[in-house]
């Protein structure tokens, strides 16, 4: 699989499917494989999916020791793009991968083609409070083995032995210090976008998912009964459904904002 230089990572990602670029941001210690199985055959048949590796998880290097906050992941987003030629893109984006997602659109709203976010919310809490509980290791190791094991053998075999141990307290640190996103750079996301969400999940009271959809310019709602904060593995039925009636309606407006944005060359 390819990496590809962005600043100080060498970023690894995949790539799979033809058509206009996709880039898909996977949740905190996951991979885009894992958080994406479900959606990757459709969206394969229709765009040509990206999913890289966010910095510190999965095959791009990274020791938390040197800083994990968001910023740096919008950061690495831009400058993968840049690197990659492609100057619009449609973004997916899922938890962690989903704030990428949209604080990069209320940066740079003339690079997105179609936005669609699922299980995250611009407010601090209830996220903070549920990520420092689930995200401590000695609970992990304590009370759930098997995903420990997951974490191991996603993560430490790049980035060395107990690494997501390491992660996981940086991530759960920047959650309750990152900067929000205000009224002001959601109002600026002007792409046609989806927000998703479980009524169920801890992270994201249903509320709030509604206020995001309505902050943003030209924003939709899906909440998912009887369901929890995974909801593109939870409703993958559902989620596909929406995702694939949500492509076809914005088929033109996502070409025209293509048209508008020069090519970028590397």
């Amino acid at each position: 699989m390819p990496t590809i230089r962005v600043a100080d990572l060498e970023v690894w990602f995949e790539q799979l499917g033809a058509g206009p670029p996709l880039v898909a941001l996977h949740g905190a210690t996951s991979t885009g494989r894992v958080d994406f199985a479900a959606q990757l055959p459709g969206l394969a048949g229709a765009f040509r999916v990206y999913l890289p590796d966010a910095r510190g998880h999965g095959r791009t290097r990274w020791d938390p020791a040197d800083g994990f906050d968001a910023e740096r992941l919008v950061d690495d987003l831009v400058g993968l793009l840049d690197a990659l030629g492609l100057a619009t893109v449609h973004l997916l984006g899922f938890s962690m991968g989903g704030l990428t997602a949209l604080a990069f659109a209320g940066r740079r709203p003339d690079r997105v083609r179609t936005l669609v976010v699922a299980g995250i919310s611009p407010e601090r809490e209830p996220r903070a409070s549920v990520v420092r509980k689930l995200l401590d290791p000695g609970r992990i190791e304590r009370d759930d083995p098997a995903w420990a094991g997951q974490l191991a053998r996603r993560h430490d075999p790049v980035q060395g032995p107990g690494a997501w141990r390491r992660l996981l307290p940086a991530i759960a640190v920047d959650v309750a210090t990152q900067p929000l996103l205000g009224p002001g750079e959601l109002r600026s996301v002007d792409a046609p976008a989806l927000v998703a969400c479980g009524d169920r999940d801890p992270f994201v009271p249903v509320d709030q998912a509604w206020r995001l959809s309505r902050q943003l310019r030209d924003g939709r709602l899906l909440v998912a009964p009887d369901c929890g904060h995974e909801v593109l593995r939870e409703r993958a039925d559902l989620l596909n459904e929406a995702l694939a009636a949500f492509y076809r309606s914005t088929e033109s407006a996502a070409r025209a904002r293509a048209e508008q944005q020069p090519e970028v060359h590397r």
